[in-house]
């Protein structure tokens, strides 16, 4: 009985009486600089913003403004077109560059230079290129035809095009290279099956990688409209929203606003775009937590 009360007496005590142990302690001296950069750059900006745009007169004027709706037509253009374009495209190169060929390989690297560079040097140079006067493209179209080139960027059709193709080709190279991960996750075994069973390259695609990829796939599609409703490079260095503002979207009209003073309206078009983010974002954790 002595030596059971002795092993008692020994035992370690419960964490709670013990207090914080130096794992506990040193964990938490790291998490907080991040939960304080988090409070300041986060959640601060966010609160001070949802203040600012308190005032229901702010969105009465938003909403009085022709370039809002505009604003907005041009957003839903750019989801529904450019994001549907650029999944196609990516899903069809993801084929192309699974291929073993040496060839392919080195074409990859030059390929998905586009993403990894710098935003603002590349579309920068685009704009320049573009340029009526002295840019590339009107430069070799006189020096061909001998006729002036268009104004490209001053048709609010062709910028806001323009501005769709570029923004199609900066981000295709990562979610080609995110559907070529897919498709190497799917087991050669099956492919070998088919060809066995005399299945056609459509058939493959269709009964084996399609299925195997589908849920990547549309993934990837609503993570994308995500980042694009974001998207401000493409447009603003490109356009810079002209002409006479025509080619803004959701993610570029703050800018406006802010540069005619009006931080109450620069406010409102950000929440207003809340009611397209967070469906996408409930749709995309729910499929997620499948």
């Amino acid at each position: 009985m002595s030596t059971l009360t002795l092993d008692k007496s020994r035992a370690p005590a419960p964490t709670a009486a013990r207090g914080m142990s130096s794992w506990e302690f040193w964990g938490l001296v790291l998490v907080i600089p991040y939960l304080l950069i988090f409070l300041v750059f986060v959640i601060y900006p966010v609160g001070y913003g949802l203040w600012l745009a308190r005032h229901p007169q702010s969105y009465v004027k938003l909403f009085e403004d022709p370039i809002f709706y505009r604003s907005v037509v041009n957003t839903l253009i750019f989801l529904i077109v450019g994001i549907n374009i650029k999944m196609l495209i990516a899903l069809g190169l993801s084929g192309f560059f699974v291929q073993t060929r040496r060839w392919i390989k080195w074409l990859s690297v030059l390929f998905i230079l586009p993403w990894a560079l710098p935003s603002i040097p590349t579309i920068l140079s685009v704009r320049f290129m573009l340029n009526p006067e002295w840019g590339v493209i009107n430069s070799l179209i006189f020096r061909l035809t001998g006729a002036d080139g268009p104004n490209w960027l001053n048709d609010p059709t062709l910028a806001l095009t323009f501005a769709i193709l570029m923004h199609i080709w900066k981000s295709l190279p990562f979610w080609t290279l995110i559907l070529i991960a897919g498709r190497l996750a799917i087991p050669a075994e099956q492919y070998e099956a088919a060809s066995v069973d005399g299945a056609s390259n459509w058939q493959k695609f269709r009964f084996i990688t399609w299925p195997s990829l589908k849920t990547l796939y549309l993934t990837s599609t609503i993570l994308s409209m995500i980042w694009t409703l974001g998207d401000f490079n493409s447009v603003y260095l490109l356009t810079g929203g002209g002409p006479a503002d025509l080619t803004h979207v959701l993610a570029t009209l703050g800018i406006r606003y802010l540069r005619l003073d009006q931080v109450d309206l620069s406010m409102a078009s950000i929440v207003v775009a809340m009611p397209l983010v967070l469906p996408l974002i409930y749709f995309m954790m729910k499929r997620l937590s499948k």
